[in-house]
């Protein structure tokens, strides 16, 4: 099997295509206007039980532009490139924008907060692999899974994915930038039966920017059997309230929680529990929380947002107040404040790790519940209510003493932060945000 071509990704080509449709916007009568351009191709292989299920190739490529008059805002996309196309698309924003109400909050960045330095952030790392080489990869991440004990019985496969791509944005106040980025992934899911016929599946994965970052194919595949191995034999628990332990591959939901009741749109629209809560003490003393933009690798680095607006590192949550929102421009005037640089989201959102390992929160907790998996989405973000599925471990005297199902816990997210009395040291970066392990003093568990 041969790789199919791709095509070229050239930053140059880009640039001159943003610089062409903002002409077009002007020529057409916009007051201003933005615009961002993408190419990006990418190979995904997948090979269940050692046979190649499937290979996939992709090239994409995408343009969006929006246009001003006045205040009146109109949008419109294409993935056509050609001179035409790019006229067609301008008009058909203009065309939104005369049928679109006057907003004063709309509009471009301001220009004092355009970034001017763009540090090398070490992104781009193409990996030149053929759908042979890569699904040999996946076959051994599976082959390892299956290797680790005869109760894997059934797979769902080992994927491999990789991919690199290129965007520029620019705007009529004078800001361009581009960006150049790679990622690849390497992911493994098994299923594991017990001699009553109880199955129990699990997972794992590992993601980077570069190839040579990635954990083995025998390491992701071991770690998928004996997760999905620890899970025979679960049970539910008697309804109680305990301790929970979430484990840092759920933890980083928690942090994302956060993150959606303290953005812009949540807080101007007023349904947020967090509204008017700038300067509050919402974590113990020893809870931080920053974004890390210009962090090399990250995952969510980038030395400007998606409005041309620099990016800086900075303390969402210090000391345990909360020391800033996740604002972009037109948020940001919507409730008088300046933009934090965060149009298109945070930046490698991190919970700083304490000096606990899992084995020492298991002990200091005591009794209670390790969760290992989230199931489901109840959670009230204008009450901070919630409730959700979960799946982990009963945990007596400071050790796991089987696994549990079929449970339901519930809180507040107030009284979650507020409880949250130990983060561990097992930090965990498998996308935008980086988390430990996090112990909350009690949650209602739902089980029998």
């Amino acid at each position: 099997m041969s790789q199919a071509p791709h095509p070229t990704l050239d930053t140059g080509i880009l640039t001159q295509i943003v610089d062409d449709i903002l002409d077009l916007a002007r020529e057409q009568g916009a007051s201003a206007a933005e615009a961002s351009a993408s190419t990006s191709k990418g190979l995904s292989v997948t090979v269940r039980l050692g046979e190649v299920e499937s290979i996939e190739y992709h090239q994409d490529k995408g343009l969006g532009v929006t246009v001003y008059l006045g205040q009146s805002k109109g949008s419109a996309s294409t993935s056509d490139f050609s001179r035409k196309a790019l006229s067609e698309t301008v008009s058909a924003a203009l065309t939104i924008a005369r049928h679109t109400a006057a907003d004063p909050f709309a509009g471009l960045a301001d220009p004092a907060l355009f970034a001017t330095k763009f540090p090398e952030l070490d992104l781009y790392h193409p990996w030149s692999i053929d759908a042979d080489t890569a699904a040999e990869l996946a076959r051994r991440c599976e082959v390892a899974a299956r290797d680790c004990d005869s109760r894997i019985h059934n797979s769902e496969g080992g994927s491999l994915g990789t991919g690199e791509g290129v965007s520029v944005y620019g705007n009529t106040l004078g800001f361009i930038g581009s960006s150049r980025s790679s990622r690849h992934s390497l992911s493994c899911s098994v299923i594991a039966e017990d001699t009553k016929g109880g199955m129990q599946r699990d997972y794992w994965y590992d993601v980077a920017r570069a190839a040579d970052a990635l954990a083995t194919p025998e390491a992701i595949g071991k770690t998928a059997a004996q997760r999905a191995l620890r899970r025979l034999g679960a049970r539910k628990v008697a309804t109680t309230k305990a301790p929970v332990l979430f484990e840092n591959q759920v933890a980083s939901s928690v942090i994302g929680h956060l993150a959606s009741a303290i953005s812009g749109g949540s807080l101007y629209r007023k349904s947020s529990f967090l509204v008017d809560s700038l300067g509050k003490r919402l974590f113990p003393e020893h809870i931080r929380i920053y974004e890390e933009p210009l962090r090399r690798r990250g995952l969510g680095s980038s030395s400007f947002d998606g409005e041309g607006v620099a990016t800086r590192n900075r303390d969402i949550i210090a000391d345990g107040v909360l020391e800033g929102y996740i604002l972009d421009s037109y948020s940001a005037r919507k409730l008088n404040m300046k933009t934090t640089g965060n149009a298109g989201g945070v930046h490698n959102l991190t919970l700083r790790p304490g000096d606990a390992s899992l084995e020492d929160l298991l002990r200091q907790m005591g009794r209670g519940l390790l969760v290992t998996e989230l199931i489901g989405f109840g959670i009230n973000m204008v009450t901070g209510d919630y409730s959700r599925g979960a799946a982990g471990f009963w945990v007596e005297h400071g050790e796991t003493q089987y696994p549990v199902e079929e449970i339901t816990i519930a809180s507040t997210l107030q009284a979650m932060f507020q409880g949250m009395s130990v983060v561990g040291s097992d930090m965990l970066i498998h996308g935008n945000t980086g988390c430990p392990s996090i112990l909350v003093d009690e949650m209602t568990i739902a089980g029998d």
